[in-house]
């Protein structure tokens, strides 16, 4: 109870330095007895903003429109259905979608990190060992989110410390500077990081497996490949046999099992990295809006627009489907590109591959889905588009669905089943495999690239990659495959666009980063569905352009900082007003 209430002080102590508009920015002195000089005085009290800053980890896969939603939605495998038109994204408006809160969120976080880190050595530490473990993780947690910035919206401003009155003279520093500044952060965090932690506490596995992206994204690839080994070599393994609470139910496979919630932290996972902890049965205050993984990747099956052969409704949101797909609103549209072509390999289409990631078991495909209105004349039957009204209305209501990833049942019964409480992965070691191999073949190591993506493919009885066949896209193809709804899918493509830009290869350069990109080069190849131009009654008509490579900086940042320039990203409204990055970060 003791814990539990020095975690309530220290939220309050930390909402008190959060204001609600525009001046999230300035730092006022908080006025209360729960200030920072009554709580940061010991290790429990830091402890405890610890456990707040792991609580923020949520914010990237729970609730409703969450962070990696928009990833998702914003990539090469789907489409955001109610803003298919980029250009109605502006540093002001960003419809449903966190393409400008995901900036002022993360400086949430970087704040309180920074608070443990400015205080630290205002305490007599009695070993230097709690002090220094205590300053690794908020190290981590700053850098995550840093990651996070610098692979959405480019240059940022850094801020390494605690700020204690009004500030408005923040300044735009370089993308590279600040990732220099949290690879040697991660580099101490790894040295005093525990080998093990508790669920959604950071391990040091967790810190060499984003050192290992933060190394790639800085091009040290030779230091990706040795920390990503660290993790591969340590006391992780894949999961290569079925386990946990679905494990003697003959329907499943293994891949099944290893995407349920209630497996994800389980000590038989040896797989698992880092994951968030999310249960119905923990106290409110401990506990998330849930998933909402079905509201935002199952199609809105269930819409009066699924019409059947009389023109009349013919599914209805309750019963048969309804406790397994759920209330979905197809927030993340996929692609044919992900549900079918991805899965091909010269021998096998998406109908027979053999990679169980595809499987029949653990997919929704068309033929599955069926008409459910006990009223209609077709019920039982296989929906049929040709039914309805629009071609428009089968865009949003019918496509495949990847339910072994997305389905998470509602565990309160008063809840609509929109994706309900579940833990859920944050990093897993088929991520690191595949981390490696991309650094791999930035080195021109085909062959361990290849070795490694054959471990992630060999799990999953996909046929074997050779070496030859190993390319940036293939490597990006392979992440989709494994990581659909994990990763920040966004964050990840923007790492590598700004790779080859840096390297100079395939006509990319840093000088027209926001003209031509590798971004949205391969939008416009594998997503379809901006090149058909599709339209939707909610979205407008698909478009996109290359300067939408980077998201812009809320116009209410920019101008808050009256005394100082934030630079805002080319192509959006105000960056005429844009000043060289600072290349350096003070200590």
């Amino acid at each position: 109870m003791k814990a539990y209430l020095k975690i309530l002080i220290v939220s309050a102590g930390v909402l008190l330095l959060q204001s609600s508009c525009s001046e999230d920015w300035l730092e006022p002195k908080p006025h209360s007895f729960y200030t920072p000089e009554n709580v940061f005085v010991d290790k429990a009290g830091f402890e405890a903003l610890l456990i707040t800053m792991r609580k923020n980890l949520r914010t990237e896969y729970t609730g409703s429109m969450n962070f990696t939603v928009s990833e998702f939605a914003a990539s090469d495998l789907a489409v955001p259905l109610t803003q298919l038109d980029f250009f109605n994204l502006t540093p002001n408006t960003s419809r449903y979608y966190k393409f400008l809160s995901l900036f002022t969120d993360a400086y949430v976080v970087i704040r309180n990190a920074n608070v443990l880190i400015s205080r630290i050595d205002q305490v007599e530490w009695e070993k230097e060992e709690d002090r220094n473990v205590l300053l690794a993780e908020a190290y981590w947690h700053r850098a995550y989110w840093y990651y996070r910035l610098v692979n959405t919206y480019g240059d940022v401003p850094f801020t390494g410390e605690e700020v204690l009155g009004a500030k408005l003279d923040y300044q735009t520093h370089s993308r590279w500077a600040i990732l220099d500044k949290i690879q040697a952060d991660l580099e101490f965090a790894v040295q005093w990081l525990p080998e093990q932690a508790a669920p959604n506490a950071i391990s040091r596995g967790a810190g060499y497996h984003l050192l290992a992206k933060v190394c790639l994204a800085n091009l040290e690839f030779d230091k990706a490949i040795q920390a990503a080994t660290e993790v591969i070599d340590g006391p992780y393994r894949l999961m290569t046999q079925r386990f946990g609470a679905y494990a003697d139910q003959g329907a499943y496979d293994l891949i099944w099992d290893l995407h349920r919630s209630e497996n994800v932290n389980i000590p038989q996972n040896t797989e698992t990295i880092l994951a968030i902890v999310d249960r119905f049965d923990a106290p409110p205050v401990a506990r998330s809006e849930g998933l909402y993984t079905m509201r935002h990747y199952h199609s809105a099956w269930h819409a009066a627009t699924v019409l059947d052969s009389q023109g009349k409704r013919g599914t209805v949101a309750s019963g048969p489907m309804y406790d397994s797909l759920g209330r979905g609103n197809s927030n993340v549209r996929p692609t044919p590109h992900f549900q079918y072509d991805l899965w091909n390999d010269g021998e096998h289409t998406w109908e027979n591959t053999p990679d169980l990631r595809r499987s029949d078991g653990n997919w929704k495909d068309l033929d599955e889905l069926f008409y459910n209105n006990p009223a209609s004349v077709d019920y039982g039957k296989v929906i049929d588009p040709g039914n309805f009204a629009a071609a428009t209305d089968t865009f949003f209501t019918l496509y495949a669905m990847p339910v072994y990833k997305t389905m998470v049942l509602e565990k309160d019964p008063q809840a609509p089943p929109y994706g309900g409480h579940g833990d859920w992965y944050v990093f897993r070691l088929a991520d690191t495999y595949l981390l490696r191999a991309e650094a791999y073949y930035w080195k021109d190591r085909l062959s361990e690239a290849a070795d490694d993506l054959n471990a992630v493919r060999g799990r999953a009885q996909a046929l074997p990659v050779q070496a030859g066949e190993v390319t940036i896209d293939f490597i990006l193809d392979e992440r989709a495959r494994e990581l659909y709804a994990e990763e920040p899918r966004h964050s990840e493509l923007v790492r590598v666009s700004y790779i080859l830009a840096a390297l100079n290869r395939n006509g990319y350069s840093l000088n027209n980063f926001s003209e031509k990109n590798y971004f949205y080069d391969r939008l416009m190849r594998v997503n379809i569905l901006y090149e058909q131009k599709v339209f939707s009654n909610s979205g407008g008509t698909a478009a996109i352009a290359p300067f939408h490579v980077l998201w812009p900086v809320p116009a209410s940042v920019i101008t808050a900082n009256t005394m100082g320039v934030i630079n805002q990203n080319k192509g959006y409204d105000g960056d005429h007003r844009n000043v060289p990055p600072l290349e350096t970060i003070e200590e």
